[in-house]
């Protein structure tokens, strides 16, 4: 099959899916520390193993990348020095800048996806049918 995936990526996955249920239970229970420092271990560790541990680094110490890894380790320290509001907004801040790169190709992969890709799709095809009817 051409897009097999190995045990370790599988493992990765994992950990990202657990970073963000315990990211979002800290959240929802009032910025609870603990279940915010565990979603970010369990973020950066999946991100390792996903992309490997080099690759990793690259991609946090790339010069280009610097204005959204500064600010999310700056929000990982905060968060760890009892701060967790602040720190979740420099975190959301940092990642939204470090991974804008890759939104075409996840908007991509979300299509091919059954019902995900029909609902994402549908609000476009629907202003688009619009569009049609008004010209």
């Amino acid at each position: 099959m051409a897009y097999e995936i190995s045990e370790i990526k599988k493992i990765g996955i994992g950990l990202v899916g657990f970073s963000i249920l315990f990211s979002f239970l800290g959240v929802i229970l009032f910025f609870d520390r603990g279940l915010l420092a565990l979603g970010n271990i369990f973020f950066l560790t999946g991100v390792g193993l996903l992309l490997g541990w080099q690759s990793m680094w690259q991609l946090f110490t790339k010069k280009a990348n610097l204005k959204g890894s500064v600010p999310f380790f700056i929000g990982l320290f905060l968060l760890f020095v009892r701060w967790p509001v602040v720190g979740i907004i420099m975190e959301l801040y940092g990642s939204f800048v470090l991974f804008s790169g890759y939104g075409p190709p996840i908007q991509a992969f979300l299509y091919q996806i059954p019902i995900i890709g029909w609902i994402l799709q549908y609000p476009f095809q629907l202003f688009a049918q619009l569009r049609r009817k008004r010209a």
